[in-house]
């Protein structure tokens, strides 16, 4: 698709988001935190660069934000403590620096990420927070540092201690995919798959089918820790 059409398409979209109600154009604010067009190219990708269609999956994700009180969900912790600290001990995500060009890198432990103390919706729920501090508070802070809009990640997903019973787990996880499919379309640049044992193999070949297929592309499984391949491209 060439850039006079890119531009076009996000022009059409654009001029569509304008005649939603006040409610959707202020959360609408919380999403693209000063960087409408970013966001407009997002979902537009998601979508296959098809306007209508791009209009009705951000519309509908904008009403999952009223709906669900999502602008407000950074103020809404999870209680009590020791839940939370039992969710975030079996959930680990975390930011483990920036590339060369300032993008985040999360670092997300899979295979010791147990998702066993707490019910599907607190999980979805903690993973969303997560989500809404990345946006709102990570990526503003970079975009201002480096003077560019910066408006995704880059996750490596660290597969070290793996083991089968994981699929047991597989609720959670097609919770959290498609919460990102539908609300976060294209915030991951590229997913680093490191330390993979020879279980991961069987677990990806279930997984792999939930993913959309825009998803499957960004995935890039790394020999070992995957050291030299990330030094070359963070």
């Amino acid at each position: 698709m060439g850039d006079a059409a890119c531009d076009d398409a996000v022009e059409q979209l654009a001029g569509l988001l304008d005649k939603v109600d006040a409610p959707l154009k202020k959360t609408f604010e919380n999403v693209h935190q000063g960087y409408p067009t970013e966001t407009l190219v997002r979902f537009l990708k998601a979508r296959e660069w098809h306007v209508n269609k791009a209009q009705k999956m951000l519309v509908e994700s904008l009403n999952w934000r009223i709906q669900n009180e999502i602008d407000s969900i950074l103020e809404k912790p999870i209680i009590p403590v020791d839940l939370y600290r039992s969710i975030r001990d079996t959930q680990l995500v975390g930011l483990s620096g920036y590339s060369k060009e300032g993008i985040p890198v999360l670092a997300v432990g899979v295979g010791l990420s147990t998702y066993d103390k707490a019910s599907v919706n607190y999980y979805v729920q903690s993973h969303i927070q997560i989500n809404e501090y990345r946006d709102r508070f990570i990526l503003p802070m970079v975009t201002k540092k480096y003077g560019r809009p910066i408006t995704t990640c880059i996750k490596v997903l660290d597969m070290t201690g793996l083991k089968l019973s994981a699929l047991n787990q597989m609720k959670i996880v097609t919770a959290i995919s498609t919460v990102d499919d539908l609300n976060y379309p294209e915030k991951t640049e590229t997913y680093y798959i490191v330390n993979a044992p020879y279980i991961f193999s069987a677990c990806w070949k279930v997984v792999k089918p939930l993913l959309q297929e825009r998803t499957r592309k960004k995935v890039h499984v790394l020999r070992g820790c995957g050291k030299d391949e990330l030094l070359k491209h963070l």
